[in-house]
């Protein structure tokens, strides 16, 4: 009970149900592959464009005839098309003007698939590589680490090995490219390619025309860093928001739990308690005083206690009221075994049998009774409720009485359908007890009547006598174990009381109700007892 429970089973299951949502979104977002696939169609449209710029100011004024490229363009008008070719000189300085990132690389081919121009050995085309050298005492930062691992990963999950693999010879031709190839037939093409470190490279190729004939192919590439760089600050930024998101959640998910397995846990301490019997403790307020399941349940558990401690003081006395009933006709016993070892008279030493022949029947009776009673409990916990007729149970009680009984007449009365919810053999062993209850103080020459009726979601038994009645103030107390209150002359011990006890008992665990009253005139003048069962309908 007193082992660490900040993260018990229940609070990781509500927080792997609350995280599982956001994680599975955050996996999808993080993916990014329609998004990623966008900016390379975006930015292969943005070169495609760049690209005939160039070449459409390439062929204006960088197309040269193939006998004299280093002639003016004056002298040019009226010569052949097939005599033309692409300058070096005035096509390098048309790309120097024209580009403005050094993220981009221009090179020329002529019709023949030669290459002409690499942007890359271009004068002040250079790209100029600058490294910021760490400090030496430096430790790597989060985002560095973070930096490093996302690399890491992203070259072995990110690089789409379908891609043809970029390899740059020296003697560069246009065999080498198919975008190249396919420009210098005129058409105007886009290829992406693999690099060796994991990343890639997009490479568009463009026709230089010259009145509509092709003198030569231009091809830009650019690697895909700008993009990889988009997707990394796109992604932490998710991540950030995620983290946010995910703390937040984390922390509502551990309140919940908390509000979850705190009052459980102090339910538990306060079973805990019960179980070890250290003394009644009540639930605590607060538990049962909650207006949801948690307080539902305190209140549950608090009247299953109370429950369970009226039950253990009701074995204590029944245990107490045992040991008394037992030991009135074992005293009696004692006394007349110890006194006719003395006596000489026969007639006397009759008489003390006769005693100890009653002590022991009653001692029998009660021991059966109490036995019987002990037992009650577990069995109606185990019996199930089926449609019993009370008409059927008072027709067989009837034609008893009439074949044993007969100073007291029994009159019966049966009004509709009489059916309950109960079992049939208690029912009857109720029946039998209230009307031996009856027969007894009722008069020789008396009458019973059993008056059976519905009454709206209930049947009511009246069981009614002629005898003197209950004595005041003792309808309640008739019911209690071993409660003894019999007629003048009636011989001692014939009863146990545990009779009408029983009989409550039995009508409680079914749902119903077992009491008593006096019969009474309009002169207040008490005509007998009346034993009332109400039993729902079935």
């Amino acid at each position: 009970m007193e082992r660490l429970r900040w993260l018990s089973p229940l609070t990781r299951r509500v927080l792997a149900v609350n995280l599982a949502a956001p994680l599975v979104l955050v996996v999808g977002l993080l993916y990014l592959g329609d998004y990623k696939q966008a900016l390379y169609d975006s930015a292969a449209a943005t070169l495609k464009v760049q690209a005939e710029l160039i070449a459409t100011a390439m062929a204006e004024g960088a197309v040269w005839p193939s006998a004299d490229l280093g002639a003016d363009q004056e002298e040019l008008l009226g010569q052949a098309v097939a005599d033309f070719g692409i300058a070096p000189r005035p096509a390098g300085q048309i790309i120097r003007r024209s580009q403005t990132s050094v993220a981009v690389r221009a090179r020329v081919f002529d019709a023949n698939g030669r290459l002409l121009i690499d942007g890359s050995n271009l004068p002040g085309r250079e790209k100029v590589r600058v490294d910021t050298l760490p400090s030496p005492d430096a430790m790597p930062t989060v985002s560095d680490l973070f930096r490093a691992l996302y690399d890491r990963i992203e070259k072995l999950l990110g690089v789409d090995r379908s891609l043809p693999l970029y390899v740059e010879k020296s003697d560069q031709s246009a065999d080498d490219y198919a975008e190249v190839y396919a420009a210098l037939n005129g058409e105007a093409a886009t290829h992406m390619w693999r690099l060796d470190s994991g990343g890639r490279l997009l490479s568009v190729a463009v026709p230089v025309q010259y009145t509509k004939e092709v003198v030569g192919a231009l091809m830009l590439t650019k690697t895909g860093a700008e993009i990889e760089q988009t997707l990394f600050t796109v992604r932490m930024t998710i991540l950030k928001l995620f983290v946010l998101g995910l703390g937040v959640t984390g922390v509502l998910s551990l309140y919940l739990a908390g509000t979850l397995t705190r009052p459980l846990l102090r339910l538990a301490k306060a079973a805990e308690r019960i179980r070890s019997g250290t003394g009644r403790h009540p639930m605590e307020p607060g538990l049962t005083l909650r207006a949801d399941e948690i307080g539902e349940l305190a209140t549950a558990m608090t009247e299953m206690t109370e429950a369970l401690w009226d039950r253990m003081d009701a074995i204590e006395r029944f245990a107490a009221d045992v040991a008394h009933e037992i030991k009135n006709p074992l005293t009696s016993l004692k006394s007349a075994v110890e006194t006719i070892a003395k006596v000489q008279d026969e007639a006397k030493v009759r008489q003390l049998m006769g005693i100890l022949q009653d002590d022991v029947e009653r001692l029998d009776r009660l021991i059966t009774d109490i036995s019987n009673a002990s037992r009650l409990d577990s069995e109606l916990s185990r019996v199930e409720m089926t449609r019993v007729s009370w008409a059927k149970i008072i027709a067989a009680m009837a034609e008893i009485h009439a074949a044993t009984e007969t100073q007291v007449a029994l009159n019966v009365q049966i009004d509709g359908e009489v059916e309950v919810q109960g079992q049939e053999g208690r029912l009857v062993q109720v029946l039998r007890n209230l009307l031996a209850n009856a027969i007894s103080f009722s008069p020789p020459g008396g009458a019973i009547t059993l008056h059976a009726c519905a009454e709206g979601s209930q049947v009511r038994l009246d069981v009614e006598d002629e005898g003197p009645g209950l004595t005041s103030g003792s309808e309640e107390d008739v019911f209690k174990r071993f409660y003894s209150d019999r007629p003048a002359g009636e011989k001692f011990g014939s009863h146990s009381g545990l009779g009408l006890s029983i009989s409550r008992q039995i009508v409680t665990a079914f749902h119903g109700a077992l009491t008593a009253e006096n019969r009474v005139d309009s002169a207040g003048k008490i005509l007998g007892a009346r034993f009332t069962v109400k039993l729902p309908r079935a």
